[in-house]
């Protein structure tokens, strides 16, 4: 269990910084959902069930709202972008192979214009243009960064609890802590290169808010990121305390052989994970919200890191040492086995050379020497016997009745003549 529990840590943070250095938003949150999983998987392996599965509720909540909210802004960009319709004010929009002005006569890109509309760097200043899917991202960030009243302070904080009185060993905290850490910051990070600053792209420019079918579960999703953590209230005056662990504890006990475990809230935990996300969140505003990357401008984190940076971008190259030690053996594997194995020697040994070589072989032998050679001989003796005694047979048919008669006349005395010498 103690494994398991250094695992998901290890998950928590590993994870975390690749959402540190990533551009494309949903990669992001996608990133930060592998984190978040291992902030369960650690609260699992300390047997902190209940918060596990407390933080795979809220985490429902903020996340989802997240991606969906994600999907509103890179559907804004994109009708920025390439607009569908007119603006409303007689103007013909803008449509794919048209070229755009930036206001001074000069056009910004054509139909060959390579755009990602999911790069937070073509973004910026969106929370002008889209004011109602910025407001319920920022409960989101809130929420999965653990600030306080939001469903993640609750749950990821009784995790971090857990993990402050886990006997296992100390590591295990401090990975999730500073995973927690991370989570605020890029979270911070991509809230100040998506929504503040100035449009770097057209497509942010023109960006325009996304119908109310996308609006309104964004809304649901806000409230349920609000207000969700209640659910499992920790305390005993007001709301029933525990209410979501108490819940479990059937399943609990008949899945693990006890009931919820319920650690008494604890402020010093709660105050630290939170000034350190507020601090995490402060630090992302001074890299990249005091002075808004500018188009073009490199990453300032990339210039600060350097090849740290790098290999948080590239994933730690987790793809390409998955390519080299799975896929490309399983694939010299699959074609040996494909080549050499099932088709030369399967197929043109065994198959051609083995059975159907041989088959031919034997059915020429059948069919030549024993078969012409004996069956057929044999076949031919025999006619030939028939014929040669039917011919000899045939003379006895002469056709004639004398000697059909001179025939039983000699056999009589033949009979007769044999009885008298007998007798």
């Amino acid at each position: 269990m103690t494994l398991v529990a250094i695992i998901g840590g290890f998950t928590a943070i590993f994870a975390a910084t690749m959402g540190l250095a990533a551009y494309d938003i949903k990669r992001v949150l996608a990133y930060s959902t592998v984190s978040q999983l291992g902030f369960m998987v650690a609260a699992v392996g300390m047997g902190a069930y209940v918060a596990g599965m407390f933080h795979l509720v809220t985490h429902a909540f903020f996340k989802a709202l997240l991606f969906l909210g994600s999907g509103s802004v890179i559907l804004a960009v994109e009708r920025g972008h390439h607009p569908l319709e007119g603006d409303g004010h007689g103007h013909e929009a803008h449509g794919h192979g048209k070229a755009h002005d930036d206001g001074h006569g000069h056009d910004t890109g054509d139909h060959h214009e390579v755009f990602d509309p999911q790069d937070m760097r073509n973004m910026g200043g969106l929370r002008k243009r889209i004011p109602w899917t910025f407001w319920t991202y920022m409960i989101g960030t809130l929420a999965l960064a653990g600030i306080f009243p939001f469903a993640g302070f609750w749950s990821k904080d009784e995790i971090l609890l857990d993990a402050s009185h886990f006997e296992g060993t100390v590591l295990v905290y401090w990975l999730l802590v500073i995973a927690a850490i991370f989570t605020a910051f890029y979270m911070g990070r991509q809230v100040w290169m998506v929504f503040f600053g100035q449009p770097r792209h057209h497509g942010a420019e023109e960006a325009k808010e996304s119908p109310w079918t996308v609006i309104l579960p964004l809304v649901v999703l806000a409230g349920l990121s609000a207000v969700g953590g209640f659910m499992n209230w920790p305390f005993k005056e007001g709301l029933e305390p525990h209410a979501f662990g108490h819940w479990l504890d059937y399943t609990l006990a008949v899945s693990t052989g006890h009931e919820g475990h319920f650690p008494e809230f604890d402020f010093g935990v709660a105050i630290q994970s939170t000034v350190l996300a507020v601090v995490a969140i402060f630090g992302s505003w001074l890299i990249y919200g005091r002075k808004p990357l500018q188009s073009g401008q490199t990453d300032p984190l990339a210039k600060a890191l350097g090849p740290i940076f790098k290999g948080m971008n590239a994933k730690w190259w987790v793809d390409e040492l998955y390519q080299a030690v799975f896929l490309t053996p399983y694939e010299k594997l699959a074609k040996f086995l494909s080549q050499a194995v099932d088709w030369k020697f399967w197929h043109d040994w065994f198959h051609d050379k083995g059975i159907r070589d041989n088959f031919q072989r034997l059915a020429n032998f059948l069919a030549n020497p024993f078969d012409l050679g004996v069956i057929d001989k044999i076949s031919y003796l025999l006619a030939q016997g028939a014929q040669g005694s039917a011919g000899w047979l045939s003379k006895l048919q002469t056709g004639f009745v004398r000697n059909y008669a001179l025939a039983v006349f000699t056999g009589v005395v033949v009979i007769l003549g044999y009885l008298v010498l007998v007798q």
